[in-house]
């Protein structure tokens, strides 16, 4: 599915009615029942060759269609010659595997919009150890692969595509793992679902070079400490993504891309700690990092470019250091809930920073306040969004900093860069084609007598 681009105005005045994610659709999730054998009319033609199979051997699948589901339960491997189409009964998971070992190669694996979100039905579901599943085409299952209880899974070189026009809470995630130890997902390409990667309960594992497009969230993300994210990229997700709940995650050179809504963030953490992302791009998001009732964590040498707010970040987070990013071209560097911080800002690039750098040591010779007085109209005005490239809002900035007539809540970056940092690590992705802005002298004055308008008439909501 695509997400066609909308007027700014549109945009604007759509947010009067939008509400934000549930909590629900955030809430840890219990697995279904465990589904065990097909009945005999539901099983593939090919359940003869597996029953009949050695532990350990492989078994070789030539091309064509056989329909029906199939349990892998003892260790063997099961290789497509072809690419056979293993085509689901549409009461269950196509490919059950209920044995350690077990390997699945080589298949188009279709679920035909069938299956019981309530069991957990999936193209391939497996509580077996070690299993693999490599260089196969899922689609048409509500979960592409599902992981349950089964240590040192490996996904990769796989293409997985959800059902179309349903939503997201008719459907599962592409890979979803829960309560298990040592994992591998590399190489994947996830479209059209629920989440890309629904990881709970789950540690030690290394998620790298995937791709996952056109879904709700690219990671949804609990209780899983001590996992890598490497060179993936999340891209056009209606909220985004959104880790809860855990702690030593790393990322490193992935791109969290376009993730447009009214609560849609680049990368948010709830209650994380002692996470490093590094070399990461975060760009046109609605926000791009979202800190709240998170420590100790590290976010350095990132990019975070064309998004609404650059960081959102709440006052019940401690010991966190952001430091030499480049944040450039947003409408706001800071969202700052609640009075102070401590978190450290030192070394960053902004790009509205207009302090100079008079001794030539590449920083500005002052330190730059993150926010002035028409950010605190944006978060408590409605459409004030609307103008927030306007000449108007510009020269409210200046005059507010030249004459201060409202205290609120501010951060600094003590030494920001005055040139942005080279930051090799950060992947570039191709450009997509924006509305162009007009800063034209007529435009601007119109804005300016129409905000002024709205900040005397408008409605004032409380402050977060």
């Amino acid at each position: 599915m695509k997400f066609p681009a909308v007027p700014a105005v549109i945009l604007g005045l759509l947010t009067l009615f939008a509400g934000s994610v549930r909590a629900d659709e955030m809430a840890p999730v219990t697995p279904g029942t465990l589904e065990g054998r097909p009945a005999a009319h539901e099983a593939s033609p090919l359940q003869r060759l597996v029953d009949a199979a050695s532990p350990g051997e492989t078994v070789e699948v030539p091309a064509g269609t056989y329909e029906g589901d199939l349990v892998l339960d003892r260790p063997v491997r099961l290789v497509g010659r072809g690419r056979p189409v293993l085509l689901g009964s549409r009461t269950g998971s196509v490919v059950r595997v209920r044995a350690p070992h077990v390997t699945i190669e080589g298949f188009d694996i279709d679920g035909r919009e069938g299956g019981d979100l309530g069991k957990d039905s999936a193209g391939v579901h497996t509580s077996g150890q070690n299993t693999v599943v490599r260089s196969c085409r899922i689609r048409g299952a509500l979960f592409g692969v599902y992981v349950r209880e089964a240590n040192d899974v490996v996904v990769e070189n796989c293409e997985i595509r959800g059902i179309p026009d349903r939503d997201p809470g008719e459907k599962g995630s592409g890979i979803h793992i829960w309560n298990t130890v040592g994992f591998r997902f590399i190489g994947n390409v996830i479209v059209d679902v629920r989440d890309g990667f629904y990881i709970q309960s789950s540690s030690h594992g290394f998620i790298s070079g995937n791709r996952a497009s056109d879904l709700r969230y690219g990671i949804h993300y609990m209780f899983s400490d001590d996992n890598v994210f490497e060179d993936n990229v999340f891209e056009n997700g209606a909220a985004g993504s959104a880790l809860m709940y855990s702690k030593r995650i790393t990322f490193r050179r992935n791109q969290f891309l376009r993730n447009r809504g009214f609560a849609s963030v680049g990368l948010l953490f709830k209650t994380c700690d002692e996470v490093v992302a590094e070399g990461n791009l975060l760009a046109d998001n609605a926000r791009g990092v979202f800190f709240e009732d998170s420590y100790r964590n590290v976010f350095r040498g990132n990019i975070v470019a064309a998004s609404d707010t650059a960081i959102v970040l709440y006052a019940g987070c401690g010991g966190n250091r952001i430091t030499g990013n480049s944040f450039v071209g947003n409408l706001t560097p800071l969202t700052l809930v609640g009075k102070i911080t401590d978190t450290v800002f030192d070394g960053n690039y902004w790009s509205e920073n207009r302090e100079p750098d008079l001794d030539g040591d590449g920083r500005s010779d002052r330190p730059y306040r993150l926010g002035n007085v028409f950010d605190h109209f944006r978060g408590n005005l409605l459409a004030a969004d609307l103008f927030a490239q306007s000449f108007a809002a510009s020269a409210i900035g200046v005059a507010e900093e030249s004459f201060p007539v409202l205290r609120q809540p501010t951060a600094m970056d003590n030494s920001p860069l005055a040139r942005p940092p080279s930051l090799p690590d950060v992947p570039r992705p191709k450009p997509v084609a924006r509305a162009a802005h007009v800063p034209a002298v007529a435009a601007s004055s119109f804005a300016f007598l129409f905000g002024t308008a709205l900040l005397v008439l408008g409605r004032r909501l409380p402050a977060s």
